[in-house]
C-alpha cells in the first residue's frame, strides 16, 4: 500500500471584509514528510492559508483536513514576543509545540 496524505486541501476559498476575495478553489495535498514553500505577493493570502493548513483559521469555504496523529506546527510571521526574553527563548515559545516531535 502507498504512503497516504496527511493534509488535504479540497476547493478552499477565503474572503476578507469587505469582500475581498484572497483564496479562490485551493485543491492541495501532502504526503507525510513534505516540505513546501509559499510565495506570492503582498496581501495574496499566503498567511490565510497557513492558518486554515495550522488549523487556526476555520473561517473559509471548502475542506482542510489534517489527518488524526498527525499535528501542524505554525510559527507567525508577525509573533507575539516576550520581551523579557532573548531571541531564542522567544523563538523556543513559538516551536514548543513541535520541539518534542
Amino acid at each position: 500500500m502507498g504512503a497516504q496524505f496527511i493534509f488535504t486541501m479540497h476547493r478552499v476559498g477565503k474572503f476578507v471584509p469587505p469582500d475581498r476575495e484572497v483564496l479562490k478553489d485551493i485543491s492541495l495535498s501532502f504526503y507525510p514528510g513534505a516540505k513546501i514553500g509559499v510565495i506570492g505577493a503582498n496581501g495574496s493570502g499566503k498567511s490565510s492559508l497557513l492558518r486554515i493548513m495550522a488549523g487556526i483559521d476555520e473561517d473559509h469555504t471548502g475542506e482542510a483536513r489534517l489527518t488524526p496523529g498527525f499535528t501542524v506546527g505554525l510559527l507567525e510571521q508577525e509573533p507575539r514576543l516576550d520581551e523579557s526574553k532573548d531571541v531564542v527563548g522567544n523563538v523556543m515559545d513559538g516551536v514548543a509545540e513541535v520541539a518534542g516531535l
